[in-house]
């Protein structure tokens, strides 16, 4: 039944985190909206055609001006001239053609010889030999073409081929061939064919060809010369594409002078102002969205990083509070630095303390938020700070808050006194300073001595006044949160602290314990990765309450009288088990740290006094096992298990005679085992693995405290005598 009640109390104490947590996301995610709501929403000009610009203005995007890119395309596609292809193919055939022609001519008269000679063979007495005519050998030849041949040339080509002989056939035939492929062999568009045949009948004019043959000849060139240069549309329609492909399209470029000042407003301006959005009187939902899901992508980084800490429920919760509170204060601050840039301040924005909240955070909570807040303070003073830019982000001012944030964290990581704050804050202007003077010459900027030294002072006045900041908010949150930061844990292991001064003073044995308790458990927590630097402070003020009678316990008696030898074993056990309430007595009264406060009161636990407890059962008195145990509780954490038996492996082996690595182990071992079997350690997380893990550290540091020393031999003085 206890048990389930258990169940159930962590349940609720589970859902009262939920709620807490998703609350503050919230919370967070409403502030942060209404704060960026004025940097983002798109603005609207109240500006007619035609009237007078009071201001310059400037495209807040970059739009396409489809209208200038359509009518740029159209230009070029303009410029593009029809293509033309070359059919070479068609020279050879019209030569082929002209060739056949003029053979069929010269075979006509070779059957025409043989018909001769076979005739005056056959026959036993010659006779004259009949010459076929004209007609004749023109039907001849017609035989031998073709009709659409016989159809284009006129009669007196076929007269003038079959009435010239076989030489002077061959001649004309390779005058006219010459003329066409010398013609053909160029480009001949449709419009250019009579101007080709021309040309070819002024070539063969000149030629030594009789008269009838040379005109066949001219004629038959002029038939053979046709166009031979052909529109491509296929090649076009490519050309064309690539011409409207090669143009780039026209943009109004974001920061691009649309109208400046004084100037009047045309058509052209006008239109521009409606493309980019300048006129719309819609409301325009685009930005508000972006911004939404830039907020969500930030809170569920944070959220992320919470969700992955392994701390308690209720630490946790501490550490999410007080994130929240730095990092509202933080934005705060940069919303109020945001507002002075109606001043018209030229970077205004490097006022902003960036490295206070990194700082803050990395102090109060740890190393990786800080750099994660760094981020996020970059982005948003960005958003913030885009007054008179060009766009919805301020990069300048978004990488002068990153790299300032990041320096103040980073120099922290290795110094955790409060006192390196100042020279962190020093570092941070260093790298504001150069930071400033690239984003000043990177985009080959002129300024005036007196802009360089402005902008000096912003970058020296935000490193400095973010240590400032930091010194002076850090106390009120370590107080109103009670964390025990790594700073407050230095403080608290300065000797001169008043508590440890009054263990120095009035309890030196005591002291020295706490000294050696602190080294053995320090060591043993940064083992295992448990907090070493809270177990060492835990350590120097556990025993604190032995300082009310430092007398009744044995490291402060030197070779004093042991006050329990005349007391009963139930008195000496009282005074005893009290040191343990009475030192959290004078750690409250002091105000120190919680966590120290329970180290104080959990390092016994519920332990046994065994002394007493059988010193009295030895008396036959009635004894009860509980009137000599500790009250308690039982150590909650890894660390107070680790300082309880530190305490008690210190006390037991600085007891022995002769301390040697096998009996310190043997002890440690021993020590460990009836603290596990005493169930003391029930209550804390620390495992069988991490044990193991301590008992080694425990060995290796007391084994290098009590090593073995050598014995010097006793020296004998001598006495000369003179």
């Amino acid at each position: 039944m206890k048990k389930i009640q258990d169940y159930l109390i962590q349940i609720k104490k589970l859902l009262d985190y939920t709620f807490f947590r998703v609350s503050l996301f919230v919370i967070l995610g409403v502030i942060l909206f209404t704060s960026l709501y004025g940097n983002v929403k798109p603005e609207k000009l109240d500006i007619s055609l035609l009237t007078v610009a009071e201001k310059t203005i400037r495209s807040p995007a970059t739009v396409e001006d489809k209208i200038h890119t359509e009518k740029k395309r159209q230009e070029a596609l303009d410029q593009v001239q029809d293509v033309y292809t070359l059919k070479k193919e068609y020279s050879s055939n019209q030569v082929d053609l002209i060739t056949s022609i003029f053979d069929a001519a010269s075979e006509v008269n070779d059957e025409i010889k043989d018909e001769a000679k076979n005739q005056n063979v056959n026959d036993e007495a010659p006779l004259p030999l009949i010459e076929p005519t004209v007609e004749d050998k023109v039907t001849l030849l017609k035989g031998k073409l073709t009709d659409r041949v016989i159809k284009d040339l006129s009669e007196r080509v076929f007269t003038a081929l079959v009435q010239a002989s076989n030489d002077e056939l061959s001649i004309a035939k390779d005058l006219t061939v010459t003329a066409i492929n010398h013609v053909m062999n160029k480009r001949i568009s449709a419009d250019d064919v009579e101007n080709a045949k021309k040309s070819l009948e002024e070539e063969l004019k000149f030629t030594t060809l009789n008269g009838d043959l040379k005109n066949a000849a001219i004629e038959l060139g002029r038939y053979a010369v046709i166009q031979n240069e052909f529109y491509d549309p296929e090649a076009t329609e490519e050309l064309r594409k690539q011409a409207a492909q090669s143009v780039e399209p026209v943009k109004i470029l974001q920061g691009q002078i649309i109208i400046e000042e004084g100037k009047l407003v045309r058509q052209e301006e006008f239109r521009q102002l409606g493309l980019v959005g300048l006129l719309d009187n819609k409301q325009s939902y685009k930005p508000f969205i972006g911004l939404m899901i830039l907020i969500m992508i930030i809170l569920s980084s944070i959220y992320y990083h919470f969700y992955q800490m392994k701390e308690q429920h209720e630490k946790r919760q501490t550490h999410l509070l007080l994130f929240g509170i730095v990092f509202i204060l933080t934005f705060f601050i940069l919303k109020i630095i945001s507002m002075l840039q109606i001043f018209n301040y030229s970077g205004i924005g490097y006022l902003f303390p960036a490295a206070m909240g990194g700082m803050l955070i990395k102090i109060l909570i740890d190393e990786k938020l800080a750099i994660l807040s760094s981020i996020i303070f970059s982005i948003f003073g960005s958003v913030l700070f885009n007054e008179g830019v060009s766009g919805t982000l301020n990069f300048s001012v978004g990488i002068y808050i990153l790299f300032s944030g990041l320096a103040g964290v980073l120099f922290l990581s290795e110094q955790n006194q409060r006192s390196k704050i100042l020279q962190a804050g020093s570092f941070a202007a260093i790298v504001n300073l150069f930071t400033i003077w690239a984003l000043m010459f990177l985009p080959n900027g002129q300024f005036s001595g007196l802009e360089y030294g402005y902008y000096i002072v912003t970058g020296i006045i935000s490193g400095i006044g973010s240590a400032v900041l930091t010194m002076g908010l850090l106390p009120l949150l370590e107080t109103s949160f009670g964390i025990l930061s790594t700073m407050k844990l230095i403080e608290l292991s300065n000797p001169n602290h008043p508590l440890l001064r009054k263990i120095l003073m009035e309890a030196p044995g005591t002291y020295h314990h706490s000294v050696m308790v602190a080294n053995l458990a320090d060591a043993a927590c940064e083992a295992i990765g448990a907090n070493g630097l809270i177990a060492r402070v835990g350590c120097y003020y556990h025993d604190i309450g032995k300082t009310k009678r430092p007398n009744f316990f044995i490291e402060n008696q030197m070779h004093l009288d042991n006050p329990h030898d005349r007391l009963p074993p139930d008195k000496s056990a009282s005074i005893i088990l009290s040191h343990v309430s009475d030192g959290s007595d004078i750690l409250k009264k002091y105000n120190m740290p919680k966590e120290i406060i329970q180290i104080a009161e959990q390092h016994h636990g519920t332990t046994l006094l065994k002394f007493f407890y059988h010193k009295a059962m030895q008396s036959g008195e009635n004894v009860l096992e509980e009137d000599y145990r500790y009250p308690g509780p039982k150590a909650q954490t890894k660390e107070s298990a680790i300082i309880g038996i530190a305490d008690s492996v210190e006390a037991a082996v600085r007891s022995l005679s002769q301390p040697t690595p096998e009996t310190i182990e043997s002890l440690v071992k021993k020590i460990v085992t009836d603290r596990l079997q005493d169930g003391q350690l029930n209550e804390c997380d620390l495992t069988l693995k991490e044990l193991e893990i301590v008992t080694h550290s425990f060995c290796e540091t007391l084994k290098g405290i009590f090593h073995s020393r050598i014995e010097y031999p006793d020296m004998t003085k001598k006495v000369i005598q003179v």
